[in-house]
């Protein structure tokens, strides 16, 4: 993706302007309901970068958006969340749908300067998932978070005054915390399909140390990759299921690898370090310890 087909968004006025809507009451925030506009033909086939956070609930758009080198079909109502500085594009458009429905929610960093979800909002890690991770919800959960939006849309709508920014912030970081335990649940009740990612991740490891030609330790980021899976939600979805992270997943099958060259072979330690991807025994060592509290060598030696 070359850097001539990102178009990057600065503004929430710029965005108001580029989808044909009316101006936004605030600057810095803008909330909107998705079947009040059509999207323009002529910013189709576009990637974007917007300078602010982008939240919605869509249905029924006949329009296929892409993330990297992937397409996704959103036919169906998800909720997606973007951040700022994240590529997002548009594929093609079609006739626009006439049932087109939802909301967006864009608020600019500048919106929640100094206060406590400025820093908090990097903890929300959906925001570092892909579109095809993104939230389906049950018409519950939507309704729950609708109930959340139509608060925000009354402060939005009303003269602003002191109180506005905190008000529509807590409902914000409401909005937030619903969304990431819906997450959380979306991870349960899509059991098969999660334990068999968590099985390819176990192969994935596996072949990675079985694979004479790889140097280095394998990464979350390759990881992910080889599964078409977003880092942040590979390692969310894995610490759901097990309790471990992906860097942790790596770990321990790193050390199963390193108890069987130990106890069935007679490889030195800094050997068995070199094998398993790392330049420095020391570091190889410290992980073991870590992970067992006992060296290498003790190890070794219990076989004896």
């Amino acid at each position: 993706m070359s850097q001539q087909q990102v178009h990057r968004v600065k503004s929430i006025a710029e965005f108001h302007k580029m989808k044909g809507l009316p101006s936004p009451l605030h600057p810095h925030i803008s909330l909107f309901d998705y079947g009040s506009f059509a999207c323009a033909k002529e910013i189709n086939h576009k990637n974007f970068v917007f300078d602010f956070y982008h939240i919605s609930i869509k249905r029924s758009i006949d329009a296929t958006f892409k993330y990297g080198q992937s397409h996704y079909d959103f036919d169906d109502g998800v909720m997606f969340f973007i951040a700022p500085n994240q590529v997002f594009g548009i594929e093609k458009m079609d006739e626009i749908a006439t049932t087109q429905s939802g909301w967006v929610l864009m608020v600019h960093p500048d919106f929640l300067w100094n206060t406590a979800l400025a820093k908090n909002i990097s903890h929300y890690e959906f925001f570092d998932y892909a579109v095809n991770e993104a939230l389906f919800l049950s018409d519950k959960e939507e309704a729950t978070l609708h109930a959340i939006v139509k608060n925000i849309e009354q402060e939005y709508n009303a003269n602003l005054d002191k109180f506005s920014q905190n008000i529509i912030i807590s409902q914000l970081e409401t909005l937030l915390n619903y969304s990431e335990r819906f997450y959380q649940r979306q991870f349960l009740t899509r059991k098969v399909n999660n334990y068999q990612i968590l099985d390819n991740v176990e192969k994935t490891i596996d072949d990675y140390f079985n694979n004479e030609n790889t140097s280095g330790l394998p990464t979350v980021q390759y990881i992910a990759q080889s599964l078409n899976i977003s880092p942040m939600y590979l390692s969310s979805l894995l610490k759901s299921l097990t309790g471990l992270t992906t860097q942790q997943h790596i770990h321990e099958k790193l050390i199963e690898k390193a108890k069987v060259k130990l106890s069935t072979t007679e490889l030195t330690v800094s050997e068995i370090a070199f094998q398993l991807g790392f330049e420095h025994s020391q570091s190889f060592s410290k992980l073991f310890k870590n992970k067992t509290n006992i060296s290498p060598i003790e190890f070794r030696s219990s076989f004896n």
